[in-house]
């Protein structure tokens, strides 16, 4: 099956997997790789500007890893396939890097309210741990931003695309998948109440960034030819 799949799907999704089964073995000699690698605030000390790319190659767990390549697999091969390889893999790292950077404005504008607030977080128990300190907590990691990215890219390719997502008993057309999918996340990180530790504006701003890329494409007229 993986030597059927078009080559920079396959090896994205190897090298997920193998930076997976990396963070689960160095952990044992007390290396977090996630926290290295992993995306923190460029006010954090922690921050380094290679994480904009290694990120996105980071996962946060198994549930994490496995629905993110599940649709890197199911969409991003269809797109591979339609754009090309070097298209896709474009496509794919502006994505993930443009979901980064709106993160980052968005945890930047979150700290500067909470700064004329607090000198410090209290967790509990009268705990109260340094702003510079709580900075470096915020680690964001996974292929999310570039998925939603492709996600979006799919449904503007494949608009009239029947597909069946679970619980739905009946299929959805692409496009209005997306709309609900956007929508809800959306939602989520607009939420007073959001503490899920998800990355939503991540997930939009990698729709973001893919929008903005197609729209030029299309209006160079060249979105389905090679690219080099």
């Amino acid at each position: 099956m993986m030597r059927e799949l078009p080559v920079v799907t396959k090896n994205l999704l190897a090298i997920n997997a193998l930076m997976y089964l990396a963070t689960i073995v160095v952990e044992k000699y007390g290396v977090d790789l996630n926290n290295l690698l992993g995306l923190h605030l460029f006010l954090a000390e922690d921050f380094r500007p290679f994480q904009l790319i290694t990120y996105m190659f980071m996962h946060g767990g198994f549930v994490h890893l496995f629905f993110n390549m599940f649709a890197l697999y199911m969409f991003g091969r269809v797109l591979e396939t339609v754009w090309g390889s070097k298209r896709f893999l474009t496509f794919y790292m502006a994505t993930g890097i443009g979901a980064g950077i709106i993160q980052q404005l968005v945890q930047y504008i979150y700290f500067e309210t909470q700064l004329s607030m607090y000198s410090g977080v209290d967790f509990g128990g009268g705990m109260l741990v340094p702003m510079a300190e709580y900075l470096n907590l915020w680690n964001t990691v996974g292929a999310s931003g570039a998925i939603y990215g492709i996600l979006l890219a799919f449904a503007m390719t494949f608009p009239e695309e029947r597909l069946f997502v679970f619980p739905l008993p009946f299929p959805i057309k692409a496009k209005y998948f997306v709309l609900i999918f956007g929508g809800i996340e959306l939602l989520s990180g607009l939420s007073p109440s959001a503490g899920d530790n998800v990355a939503h504006f991540a997930h939009l701003g990698g729709m973001l960034f893919g929008l903005l890329m197609i729209l030029y494409w299309r209006k160079k007229g060249d979105i389905n030819g090679p690219y080099y």
